[in-house]
C-alpha cells in the first residue's frame, strides 16, 4: 500500500471519530499541536480533481480556507492543514504544512516557517505563499531540490495572521494605514514581547496564539512578509534600554543606543540569511529605492533598528524567545498592489522563498544525550562568544544556523556536568554534533575544575535509531 493510501486511510478514520465538530474546526477543548503532530483539518474538504491552476488574484479568508482544503484533500501525503487559533472577529489563522512528513516531527531534521500578512493592509504577502503551497506540491516529484528540501524539511506557512485587517484592506492602496492594524486596532508587530524595552500594549489573540505556536514547535529560521519596501531587515529591530539592560550580558555587544544600527550576537548569519533572499530576488539586492527622495538599501538588506527602531516586533522575538532566526521582508513597494501585478511579484520572488529556507540546513546540528543514550530536554546550548542561549527539543535536539569557521559549544543541563566542544562549520554541509552530558551526581566539583571536553562526532549512533542524518545541498 503506497503511502497516499495510508494517508487517506487514516484520514477516513480521524474523520468518522470526530464526526459531529465543527465544519473545519479542532474539537471544543482539543490540545494545541505540537512538534509530535500537527491535527489535520476534517469535514467538508471540497475536493477539486480537476485541480484547476491557482490564480492570480486576491482571496478573501473564505478562499484561502477552500483552497487550503483542496490542497490539503489532494495531496494528504505532503500536507497538512491546521488552525493555530482565531483572530479578534474569529477568523482561523491557518497554517499549512508541506513536507514529505507534514503530520508529524521528522527527528534531527527542522521545522521552518513564514508568517504573511501581520499587517492587513499589505496583502502581496499572503498570495506569494499560496502560490508557494502550490508550487512546493506540485514540483515534488518532478524537481530534485524541492524533492530535497521537502524530504528533510517540515515547512509551516502561515497565509495571514491578521484576516480581520485584510477584509477592510482596498486594492490599489499603497501608502494608506487603512487595514494595518487588527479588528482592535493594534499593530501586531508592536505587539511582542521586547527584551529591551518593556511593551505595556495588551496583548492580542493574533500575537497569543503565534506565541503558543512558536512555544510548541521549536522553528530554526523564520521569515515575516511584508509590504511597502524592498528589503530584507534583520535583528535587532529595537534599541536597548539602559535601566532594563544594565545586568545583560547581551547589551555589552551594543556600541550605541539610538539611530544606529542595534547589533544581534549573530549578526554574520542575520546578515548572510539576508542577503540569501535579496540576492535571489529579482529586484532586492540592488538597492533601488522604491520612490524618490526614499532611503536606499546597500544590497538590499538592512540592520531592523538602523532603518527604525520599534518595540513589540515579532522578529526580535523569535531569536531572543526561542532561537529561532528570523528577518523581515518588504517584499513590494506597494502595499496593495493591483491583482495584475501579481504574476511580477511571484516571479521575483519565487527563488528567494525557496533558497532561503534551505539555510536552516546550514551550520551545527545534532542530539544531546545522557550517558544512557537518553535524550536531555531543555538542556542549554551555547555557542561561546554569542551571548544567547538556544535549547534543545524533548528529542534532544538542537540547530545552530552558523557561517563556516570554527566554534566552541557550551552545553549544560540541570543535573548534569557541563561539556565543551570544539568544531568547525564547512559550506556544503551541517556538522553534526552528538554531545553526552554526564551526571553531576556524586561527583565533587572542586574550585578551578574546567569542563568537561565533549568529543565530536560525525556518525549518528548517539541518535535515535532509523534516522538518515546525512544531509547535503543539491546542486541547483
Amino acid at each position: 500500500m503506497d503511502r497516499y493510501k495510508k494517508v487517506k486511510i487514516y484520514k477516513t478514520f480521524l474523520f468518522l471519530t470526530i464526526l459531529g465538530t465543527t465544519s473545519g474546526q479542532f474539537a471544543k477543548g482539543a490540545s494545541f499541536p505540537t512538534d509530535d503532530d500537527v491535527p489535520m483539518v476534517t469535514g467538508e474538504v471540497e475536493r477539486r480533481e480537476d485541480d484547476q491552476e491557482l490564480q492570480f488574484k486576491y482571496h478573501d479568508h473564505e478562499e484561502i480556507t477552500r483552497y487550503l482544503r483542496a490542497v490539503s484533500a489532494r495531496y494528504p501525503a505532503l500536507t497538512a492543514l491546521y488552525s493555530i487559533g482565531k483572530s479578534v472577529q474569529g477568523r482561523d489563522l491557518w497554517v499549512m504544512v508541506v513536507s514529505a512528513s507534514p503530520y508529524e516531527h521528522m527527528i534531527g531534521k527542522p521545522d521552518v516557517k513564514y508568517v504573511a500578512n501581520i499587517h492587513g493592509n499589505e496583502a502581496v504577502g499572503r498570495e506569494l505563499l499560496l502560490h508557494l503551497i502550490q508550487y512546493l506540491v506540485t514540483s515534488y516529484d518532478t524537481d530534485s531540490y524541492i524533492k530535497w528540501l521537502l524530504d528533510n524539511t517540515r515547512i509551516h506557512l502561515m497565509p495571514s495572521m491578521n484576516p480581520d485587517g485584510f477584509l477592510i484592506s482596498r486594492e490599489g492602496q499603497c501608502d494608506t494605514i487603512h487595514g494595518r492594524h487588527n479588528a482592535r486596532r493594534y499593530d501586531l508587530n508592536r505587539n511582542f514581547p521586547d527584551f529591551f524595552k518593556a511593551n505595556t500594549k495588551q496583548p492580542q489573540p493574533e500575537t497569543d496564539a503565534v506565541k503558543e505556536w512558536i512555544s510548541k514547535i521549536q522553528f530554526v529560521v523564520s521569515g515575516s512578509l511584508h509590504g511597502g519596501a524592498l528589503v530584507a531587515s534583520y535583528p535587532f529591530d529595537n534599541t536597548p534600554s539602559a535601566r532594563i539592560c544594565r545586568s545583560s550580558v547581551l547589551c555589552s555587544v551594543f556600541q550605541s543606543y539610538a539611530h544606529t544600527p542595534s547589533i544581534a550576537p549573530d549578526d554574520d548569519v542575520f546578515r548572510h540569511l539576508a542577503l540569501v533572499y535579496s540576492n535571489n530576488h529579482a529586484k532586492m539586492s540592488r538597492g533601488v529605492s522604491c520612490k524618490s527622495g526614499s532611503q536606499r538599501f546597500d544590497n538590499g538588506i538592512t540592520n531592523g533598528a538602523a532603518w527604525y527602531p520599534l518595540t513589540g516586533g515579532m522578529q526580535d522575538y523569535n531569536y531572543l524567545w526561542h532561537g529561532c532566526m528570523e528577518i523581515t521582508l518588504e517584499i513590494s513597494c506597494c502595499k496593495y498592489p493591483p491583482a495584475h501585478e501579481l504574476p511580477k511579484y511571484w516571479q521575483d520572488n519565487k527563488q528567494s522563498l525557496i533558497k532561503y529556507l534551505a539555510e536552516a540546513h546550514r551550520g551545527a546540528h545534532g542530539f544531546v544525550m545522557d550517558e544512557n543514550g537518553n535524550p536531555v530536554e531543555r538542556a542549554s546550548v551555547r555557542v561561546k562568544g554569542r551571548d544567547v542561549t538556544y535549547h534543545t527539543t524533548k528529542y534532544g535536539e538542537f540547530w545552530r544556523i552558523l557561517l563556516p569557521g570554527t566554534y566552541r559549544l557550551e552545553v549544560s543541563g540541570e543535573g548534569y556536568l557541563p561539556q565543551e566542544v570544539e568544531f568547525f562549520v564547512i559550506d556544503s554541509h551541517p556538522t553534526l554534533l552528538n554531545v553526552t552530558l554526564h551526571s553531576a551526581k556524586g561527583h565533587v566539583q572542586t574550585r578551578g575544575d574546567a569542563p568537561k571536553r565533549a568529543k565530536l562526532t560525525t556518525s549518528t549512533t548517539a541518535a535515535p535509531r532509523d534516522l538518515n542524518l546525512t544531509i547535503a545541498f543539491p546542486e541547483d
